[in-house]
């Protein structure tokens, strides 16, 4: 028997997943790439952002404003609490130039690409 048989979804969904996993957009010009992400109601001091090698990491918490009885609610839609969201990233990035900001509740992050060395062709030789 499954977990999820044994104490229904919401059972499962609560003991498996404490944060909430933040959606995104990337996309890329020719100099960078961009990360950009709904967070409406979060601040930017509650948010934490880090590059470890090639995998950017985005966390941060929603705080609920006001306590409301579950049995009050009508629908249950939106997500309160920690979430977080790692992406490996596809090119090298320049890490002293990352710029980050939130405007009218999106985030957005700005990642600078880092120039690649020209490709290098080596004529292999017989000997």
């Amino acid at each position: 028997m499954n977990k999820m048989d044994e104490e229904g979804f919401e059972g499962w969904l609560d003991n498996d997943y404490e944060e909430g996993q933040l959606s995104i957009d990337v996309y890329e010009t020719p100099d960078n790439l961009i990360v950009k992400s709904t967070i409406a109601g979060v601040k930017s001091e509650d948010l934490d952002i880090s590059l470890n090698n090639d995998m950017l990491t985005i966390r941060g918490k929603r705080e609920v404003r006001e306590e409301v009885n579950d049995e009050d609610y009508l629908y249950r839609e939106c997500y309160w609490g920690a979430f977080s969201r790692s992406i490996i990233l596809p090119v090298e990035i320049k890490a002293g130039k990352i710029d980050a900001y939130l405007e009218d509740g999106v985030l957005i992050i700005t990642l600078p690409k880092a120039k690649k060395e020209k490709q290098v062709s080596i004529k292999v030789k017989e000997k």
